[in-house]
């Protein structure tokens, strides 16, 4: 009953919205003694964990196997993990998603919605609050400032910026800046907030998160450009995985 189980759990915690849930053809005899689920998370175990405790408890319960979570920035390792089979379950935003179906041999069983039932998220350009930088600042270039961007892979840190900004200007970020620096989106909006970085690559995701968990840090910030709605991230699960 594992699959069935988890799109249950993950509808209950009004997280989830089913996409539907392709045949299974090469299923495991029984069910694993355990499932390791990874979070996409560049906030970190300390500051997701409790946001995903209850479902990940419920789930466990449900289907009568500990349920581990593990959580990482590192987009590539996460799928790594899950095409070794050290993960069987994950939740990966829009790229790594499509590499683990690669890879790993994933299926999306589920996406993510808000309490409102928006499905997508804006990538963003962030400042210190009062530093007077605006957009067009930053298309001068001419290495005047340091740089905040995300992993290589991530899609709203790095993918989005350069697809919908930086590209259709023709700037690369490299010979732009003074300095470009890769972190995570919390990480770049701490560096913008001390003056460590001038301009950083975040999303409305964490802008919510900041002004949830880091108010004083929120604060410090403002948004310069967003990107266009860009899709949420899913939950991806091994074909391998017993059938209901």
């Amino acid at each position: 009953m594992i699959r069935l189980s988890i799109l249950a759990r993950a509808l209950a915690a009004a997280l989830l919205l089913m996409t539907g849930l392709p045949a299974m053809a090469n299923a495991q005899d029984r069910n694993p003694d355990k499932l390791v689920f990874t979070v996409l998370s560049a906030e970190g175990q300390a500051s997701s964990g409790p946001l995903w405790q209850p479902l990940l408890d419920d789930l466990a319960h449900d289907i009568g196997v500990p349920v581990e979570p593990i959580f990482g920035s590192n987009y590539s390792v996460l799928v790594e993990a899950m095409r070794a089979n050290q993960a069987q379950i994950g939740w990966f935003s829009a790229l790594p998603a499509v590499q683990a179906i690669d890879r790993a041999d994933a299926e999306v069983i589920a996406r993510t919605v808000d309490i409102e039932g928006k499905d997508s998220y804006t990538s963003s350009l962030i400042v210190k609050k009062g530093s007077g930088i605006t957009v067009d600042d930053v298309v001068r270039c001419g290495k005047r400032y340091d740089f905040g961007i995300g992993d290589a892979q991530s899609t709203s840190g790095t993918l989005a910026p350069l697809t919908y900004f930086f590209g259709p200007k023709k700037i690369d970020p490299r010979t732009c800046f003074a300095t470009v620096r890769s972190a995570s989106h919390q990480a770049n909006a701490f560096a913008v907030a001390n003056g460590l970085v001038d301009v950083a690559t975040s999303n409305s995701v964490n802008t919510v998160f900041l002004r949830r968990e880091n108010p004083a840090i929120a604060d410090q910030i403002e948004e310069i450009w967003h990107s266009p709605p860009i899709p949420e991230s899913g939950i991806l699960m091994r074909s391998d995985l017993p059938p209901a």
